[in-house]
């Protein structure tokens, strides 16, 4: 009696595939590339093709597949193939593509004919005259473009008189708020720290002539001519210059600026003018407000540390320091402030476009601000010098 309950068939062993193997037949003149395997990088199919492998085939001949055989394939079969082209570019062989699978041939033909040059480890460098020459042009270039765009700020600061400048008030009331209140603090703190920095020593080296009244001199007439101009400017070179090199780059990099230039909207009105402005605006106050902060830190340590009124030591500064002083350091600042945003809002227009060139160009941006603002000193001080201010 047969038995109707239906058997499983017995399991059958796991097929191990097959590895990849390529051979060479036809004759010289029409070689033919036979594939048979699974090509895949876990099945061992990233054997290279040898560059030298259809060296014996003629030239002007062409090279054909045959890969019925090929029972499986990804990338690595794609790489054997870029190899193949190569080695048949080399042979002078024309590459022929029908014989593969159709994915395959969709791959392979977004690939490029031939493989990019490598760049010269050992490139030779230019000679030295040249390479002066590239860096004198580079700088005159610079140079030229930084005062186009601070004529284009200066006359679109006269068209706001006028209303026609094309910035939004509301982006100059934002930017005057960062670049002036919001710094209150730490230039305050700054200078108060230098003035009384300044007092201590001072007093330090004349209390061995017995001069120590003369402190308030030195301390009002050293913040009121130098000192506070250069350090306020520091400060918003490292604040407020870092800020606007990296917000115009990261608007770069968000393309925020091409989309203006598309529109037609000028990048040196909408964007630069409120900037430059704004810390215009508020560096030369900045420096009147660290400057009465300085002296009062060298008044807190003078009457704490020697027998002085208070009253007394303010009657000696206002003798001993002259309303010129505060005139030259207020126009010096002006021209401080001027640079800082000028150096700061070209150095993010040159930015790359990348998350790290926005680093880059703050960086950038504080260095020349700072190392800008201690050069143009040295200048406003042969100046002073020779005009005997």
């Amino acid at each position: 009696m047969t038995d109707p309950t239906p058997h499983a068939a017995p399991p059958h062993p796991a097929q191990t595939p097959e590895k990849p193997v390529w051979t060479l037949e036809g004759d010289s003149s029409a070689p033919r590339l036979v594939l048979r395997g699974t090509w895949s990088v876990q099945d061992g199919g990233m054997a290279p093709f040898p560059p030298d492998g259809l060296a014996q085939a003629q030239s002007h001949g062409t090279l054909t597949f045959d890969s019925q055989g090929v029972s499986g394939w990804d990338s690595a079969f794609i790489a054997f193939l870029w190899d193949v082209k190569q080695a048949a570019s080399h042979a002078g062989l024309q590459f022929d593509a029908h014989g593969l699978p159709a994915s395959a041939q969709r791959l392979l033909a977004l690939l490029p004919d031939a493989p990019a040059p490598n760049k010269a480890a050992d490139r030779k460098k230019p000679p030295l005259l040249e390479r002066v020459g590239d860096k004198s042009l580079n700088v005159l270039n610079e140079t030229g473009t930084v005062t186009e765009l601070a004529l284009e700020t200066a006359q679109g600061a006269c068209k706001t008189l006028t209303g026609k400048s094309g910035m939004r008030l509301k982006d100059l009331a934002t930017d005057i708020w960062n670049a002036g209140p919001s710094a209150l603090l730490i230039v305050g703190v700054v200078n108060f720290l230098v003035g009384a920095i300044l007092a201590f020593v001072g007093l330090v080296e004349l209390r061995r002539f017995a001069a120590e009244i003369y402190v308030a001199n030195l301390v009002g007439i050293a913040c009121a001519r130098e000192i506070s101009a250069i350090m306020t400017a520091i400060v918003m070179a490292g604040r407020t210059g870092g800020a606007y090199a990296a917000r115009i780059s990261t608007m770069l990099g968000n393309e925020e600026i091409d989309a203006l230039q598309v529109f037609g909207i000028p990048v040196s009105s909408y964007i630069l003018l409120p900037s430059i402005l704004s810390l215009g605006l508020m560096m030369p106050l900045l420096y009147i407000y660290g400057t009465l902060i300085a002296i009062f830190g060298g008044f807190v340590v003078s009457v704490s540390m020697m027998d002085i009124s208070p009253l007394g030591y303010l009657n000696t500064t206002f003798e001993g320091v002259s309303l010129t002083e505060f005139v030259f350091g207020f126009v010096k600042s002006f021209f401080f402030a001027s640079f800082i945003a000028l150096a700061a809002c070209r150095v993010g227009l040159r930015a790359g476009r990348s998350a790290a060139d926005v680093g880059i160009a703050a960086t950038r941006a504080v260095v020349i601000g700072i190392v800008g603002v201690i050069a143009m000193d040295a200048i406003f001080a042969v100046m002073a010098t020779v005009l005997g201010i």
